[in-house]
């Protein structure tokens, strides 16, 4: 259940929003309202994604995060989180990202689902999403916690969008039935050197496991993932921070490559 008001729920909203679209710094949430529940801090993401569909803005996809074993246990949390991505999140494969519209951005290379058929939980599991899925297709989130110093805990961000801001998609399709997703090796170059490697079993042991971690969660607040959701996964690789004037090129085993300039 929820502790906040209405009110609270419409001031965070503001609060969080306004740091994104302003790329602006601002402290934990639950410095301002510790009693506020996770059913809230949802509640403040769902406020925002309704303003700015109210705005004329498209929800494009859905995002997983904190989807590595190793990353829960360093928030010390149970589960992953998500967020939705907006149309203006997306930077076309080759294009550049404006360091000016964000604050402090890190890279995470990524595998994308794009479903065919909905998902509802609960109870979904991984074969209910391999039989509901299209293709996969490779994917760079950007994430840009608007917290200060990276100080947050899991509400905090979870009321953020879970650090959303931008994403890159390219490479090639692939059938889900053609591809070991968890051996699929992925190697992240900024500038031409080397900076992380990794495989898809590095998302919760296979990244199908995401996405119906993903129907769950949305299933406890009634909602469902259509058919024709593109789902970024999360990180398969460890998030690098990038600097202004970083070239990115992420190389997907079999799959292509995805590149960008941080401008």
């Amino acid at each position: 259940m929820g502790n906040l008001t209405r009110t609270e729920i419409e001031q965070l909203a503001t609060y969080c929003e306004d740091a994104e679209l302003q790329a602006y710094e601002i402290t934990k949430v639950t410095d301002q309202y510790p009693q506020m529940t996770y059913e809230d801090a949802f509640d403040v993401q769902w406020e925002v994604r309704k303003r700015k569909e109210a705005r004329g803005h498209k929800i494009v996809g859905m995002k997983m995060g904190l989807t590595s074993w190793a990353k829960m246990a360093q928030m010390g949390v149970e589960q992953p989180c998500y967020g939705y991505l907006a149309d203006y999140f997306s930077v076309p494969e080759g294009g550049e990202i404006k360091m000016d519209e964000l604050i402090h951005p890190k890279i995470e290379a990524e595998i994308a689902f794009v479903t065919k058929a909905p998902l509802k939980g609960p109870g979904v599991h991984i074969g209910d999403v391999m039989r509901a899925t299209d293709f996969i297709i490779p994917a760079v989130e950007v994430i840009d916690s608007r917290y200060k110093d990276f100080k947050f805990d899991l509400k905090s961000v979870i009321a953020d969008n879970s650090s959303s801001t931008r994403f890159i998609t390219g490479g090639r399709m692939a059938r889900l039935e053609d591809v070991d997703v968890t051996t699929l090796g992925v190697v992240m170059e900024i500038n031409g050197e080397v900076v992380a490697t990794g495989a898809g079993a590095a998302v919760l042991g296979h990244p199908a496991a995401s996405v119906a971690m993903l129907a769950n969660m949305l299933g406890e607040r009634g909602e469902e993932i259509p058919a024709g959701t593109f789902i970024m996964t999360g990180g398969i690789t460890a998030a690098v921070t990038v600097n202004r004037g970083d070239s990115i090129t992420v190389r997907y085993q079999n799959l292509g490559s995805i590149s960008a300039k941080f401008i």
